[in-house]
């Protein structure tokens, strides 16, 4: 367990491109083949009150329509860090989400980075590594016949366990629950 637990807040990408980015992170890097396909739409952050974050989460994510995300090309965050990813392309509705979420007191955060919506497939050991990976993340990415299109219709509430092991802990629907007959 971390000292001080961090929050997450993921949409998981069970579909095609998911499959594409975990078997491309298993082939990029070993270590880390436990790490699920996901988009980030809150970055890891301490949260005083988890019961209380996930009532904001499920208010706010009641009122948030589901919708679409485009995937654009492969990218890396080198010299800041030796990752390889796939950039969200026309990110608007990621970004209004997130903005909307870190606005409530319990969601907000010092985030360590400026939120770019993006698809991680890994962070390397080295920059040297992770110019290698990126290249080669290009050339399969440009072979994917799937669709680079996701819909974000659910989201997924984690803690940090320890490092880069994270625990689910609450699926938050987009869009409004119906009610049936028998809740009331």
């Amino acid at each position: 367990m971390v000292a001080s637990p961090r929050y997450a807040l993921v949409a998981y990408l069970k579909n095609p491109v998911g499959e594409f980015v975990e078997q491309l992170r298993r082939e990029l890097h070993p270590h880390l083949p436990h790490l699920a396909a996901h988009l980030t739409i809150l970055p890891p952050r301490p949260i005083p009150d988890e019961a209380s974050a996930i009532a904001m989460l499920q208010q706010i994510c009641a009122e948030t329509e589901p919708f679409e995300v485009h995937l654009g090309e492969v990218e890396t965050f080198i010299p800041v860090t030796p990752t390889v990813f796939i950039r969200v392309a026309h990110a608007h509705r990621m970004l209004e989400l997130h903005n909307r979420l870190s606005a409530s007191a319990i969601l907000a955060g010092q985030e360590e980075w400026p939120y770019l919506p993006h698809l991680t497939i890994a962070k390397m050991s080295t920059e040297a590594e992770a110019q290698n990976g990126y290249l080669l993340a290009r050339r399969h990415w440009a072979e994917f016949e799937g669709s680079r299109s996701v819909e974000l219709s659910g989201l997924t509430f984690v803690r940090e366990a320890r490092e880069n092991h994270w625990l689910d802990l609450a699926e938050v629907p987009l869009g409004p629950r119906l009610v049936s007959p028998h809740s009331r």
